[in-house]
């Protein structure tokens, strides 16, 4: 059996969206998605391994749809993934079983902008001479803000939802142009998520900051 002949079934039609197909990647795509970004939410250590699974899938349906970046970007995500599982669990420093939550410093905001600025002007270039890609810049900017965010949510930082929320606000109508509607309203259900994120790692938070403000200078 060749690589062809695995694939070849995830790419058949399982449903019709507004007179679109959805194919068996982009719904599995869907469902690992969500359950991936529940996962993290609440800081389950789970969310790595079916994040990962999310990506392959995500891998095959981007480079059908054109988007190159959102593509390659799933690699970049396995790796982060791995990274971000190893500091979940060994991240915390000595007498913290586990990473803790917390919220990010001004020096880490500020490499995160040059990041986002530096990393967009180059994807939005790239894609524009090397590739067929219609939505160059859209498919650079989201690319990255969401490196920028996986980055901070593998450091548990609290503001790394607004970077995903940002995102997902251009995700939605950028899935829709491309006809992936299943994927778009994914999206939309991740702007939820995110939100129950944000307010779920806040609270978790603020223990933090307090135990930290009542330490000696």
């Amino acid at each position: 059996m060749t690589l062809a002949d695995i694939l070849d079934p995830l790419q058949q039609p399982l449903v019709t969206v507004l007179d679109t197909p959805v194919s068996w990647t982009e719904v599995l795509g869907f469902g690992s998605g969500a359950l991936c970004v529940w996962l993290v939410a609440r800081q389950h250590l789970a969310n790595w391994p079916i994040g990962i699974a999310n990506n392959l899938f995500f891998i095959l349906l981007f480079a059908q749809s054109g988007l190159y970046a959102d593509a390659g970007l799933q690699c970049v995500f396995i790796t982060l993934a791995a990274y971000g599982w190893w500091t979940w669990t060994h991240g915390g420093g000595p007498g913290a079983p586990v990473l803790p939550v917390r919220t990010t410093t001004r020096t880490e905001w500020a490499w995160l902008l040059v990041a986002g600025v530096v990393g967009t002007a180059a994807l939005t270039a790239l894609l524009s001479r090397a590739t067929d890609s219609t939505v160059p810049f859209w498919d650079a900017l989201t690319t990255s803000l969401s490196l920028t965010a996986t980055y901070g949510q593998c450091r548990k930082l609290v503001e790394s939802w607004w970077l995903w929320i940002a995102a997902d606000v251009v995700y939605v109508p950028l899935y829709a142009y491309k006809e992936l509607y299943l994927t778009s309203l994914l999206y939309a259900g991740f702007l939820t998520l995110c939100l129950i994120g944000l307010r779920a790692w806040s609270r978790d938070a603020a223990p933090v900051r307090t135990a930290a403000e009542r330490m000696p200078a």
